[in-house]
């Protein structure tokens, strides 16, 4: 049995991990500012405190040690450095929930090293402003500048699931159902996913085996939103146009200017099996369009 402490663990992946978790049979501890409700009952200990506080995370730890840190909420290198401080010495092995952003658009499905967090300068700002690209960069140097802490980065692509609460593929079937216009730059853009269930299920067993360094995790295979609005429409029987530009409110959440894909071959070599993503992408249009009731 693993102590295990999760860092936002009561929402979409990081609650589906947290369930894997206390399946096995572990002491899981979650860390939430207890601003939404979770179905775990007695089974975890709860730590209610926010985490951009460093001082009062520091007291809600205490002085525990942690087997597993899960780390689905660091977004920041002040952040990252808060954590790195705490945990120093007193986790077996720390996994942070990192992302594709952290690549620059490439010609190939990008590569752990297409990113190297090892030499990437920590330029900290003093109004910690940071854009969501930045701040992950920035969080992965200052963690992997720490020589005695053991740390993953698990870099996720876009994460989707039957409750995600962006909505972003129900955007699509929802506009779909209305036949209101969707606008993306490349509807023909390949995009790489991950259900939300695979990502839990990656997240646990890179902190098992102790993965070390960065890895990309997305399930196998690609799609482009043009695909994506086909499998709609021959789940609901509708579509809607595909353009370069609309209104704010109607621009895809998945448009991006060209192929934006992941390598997984340094996971999938050792030993994780991903799933299949035209396997599951047409089951979660189907649960989420049922649930929309517009057959």
């Amino acid at each position: 049995m693993a102590k295990i402490l999760v860092l936002g663990g009561t929402r979409f992946f990081g609650r589906r991990l947290v369930n894997r978790l206390l399946a096995n049979g572990d002491a899981v501890t979650i860390l939430t500012r207890g601003q939404h409700q979770d179905s775990f009952g007695g089974a975890v200990q709860r730590v209610a405190v926010d985490r951009k506080d460093p001082e009062s995370l520091k007291q809600a730890v205490g002085n525990q040690d942690f087997d597993i840190v899960y780390d689905n909420i660091c977004y920041t290198p002040e952040e990252a450095g808060q954590a790195a401080d705490i945990f120093t010495g007193r986790v077996g092995q720390y996994v942070l929930t990192s992302t594709l952003s952290v690549y620059d658009f490439a010609d190939h499905p990008v590569r752990e090293e297409d990113f190297d967090p090892y030499r990437y300068p920590v330029m900290m700002n003093a109004s910690q402003d940071y854009s969501y690209k930045e701040g992950k960069r920035q969080a992965e140097a200052v963690l992997f500048s720490r020589h005695n802490l053991n740390v993953t980065a698990v870099r996720l692509p876009i994460v989707l699931g039957p409750d995600d609460y962006t909505r972003r593929l129900l955007f699509h079937i929802e506009h779909a159902a209305s036949g209101e216009a969707i606008g993306l730059p490349d509807p023909d853009a390949e995009i790489s996913f991950v259900h939300a269930e695979e990502a839990a299920e990656f997240l646990e067993w890179a902190g098992q085996v102790q993965f070390e360094g960065p890895v990309n995790a997305c399930s196998v295979g690609t799609i482009s939103v043009r695909e994506i609005m086909g499998l709609i429409q021959q789940e609901i029987g509708r579509s809607a146009p595909l353009q370069t530009s609309a209104a704010p409110e109607h621009m895809s959440p998945f448009g991006i200017p060209g192929d934006w894909t992941m390598d997984h071959a340094k996971a999938a070599t050792a030993g994780f099996s991903f799933w299949e993503l035209k396997e599951w992408m047409p089951k979660l249009i189907a649960e989420l369009s049922a649930d929309l009731k517009v057959r």
